[in-house]
């Protein structure tokens, strides 16, 4: 594994995640689509038929085996802020990078996206909350912050490839 993109849903962490894999001539895998696969059953059915646990542990697994993987990896916004994966992205050798963007940058991006649970569930003031929550462990995990919300996604995946190529060779798995 090349990078490893985290944030909060709508921080463009697929888009860019893509664009950035595009331009290091490496694969790209989003663990969203990783896990959809392994369980052959979307995300959202997993929550509603088994919960949030049962996909936590499906998420770890599928990181864990992700991690093994050449290319680019976009998590899900949940991903680091599990103990057990921030854990295995903490002992990774793999850069993380974190994509943030303000409330409203968020709001307006996943206001209308019904394939996403919590956006189902959560009003928007729940949600805020809920990424407000996650910062601490974002920042955590993160190598690299970029704040996303006024630039494009090709500028954001040259300016992750620019410090990719700076960093020492132990880093550049």
């Amino acid at each position: 594994m090349r990078a490893i993109l985290i944030g909060f849903m709508g921080s463009g962490k697929t888009t860019v995640g893509r664009l950035l894999a595009a331009g290091l001539a490496t694969k790209h895998a989003d663990l969203d689509d990783l896990i959809v696969q392994r369980a052959g059953r979307s995300i959202t059915t997993i929550f509603a038929e088994q919960g949030e646990g049962y996909f936590r542990q499906l998420e770890h697994q599928t990181l864990l085996q992700a991690l093994e993987t050449p290319g680019i990896l976009s998590t899900g916004g949940g991903t680091p802020t599990i103990a057990m994966n921030a854990i295995s992205l903490k002992q990774s050798t793999v850069p993380v990078i974190w994509l943030t963007a303000s409330d409203q940058t968020t709001i307006n991006r996943v206001k209308n996206d019904t394939s996403r649970p919590l956006v189902n569930e959560l009003d928007t003031g729940a949600l805020i909350a809920l990424k407000q929550r996650r910062q601490a462990l974002y920042a955590a995990a993160a190598d690299l912050t970029i704040a996303t919300d006024q630039l494009t996604p090709q500028q954001i995946a040259r300016q992750i490839q620019q410090w990719l190529n700076q960093q020492p060779v132990a880093l550049q798995a």
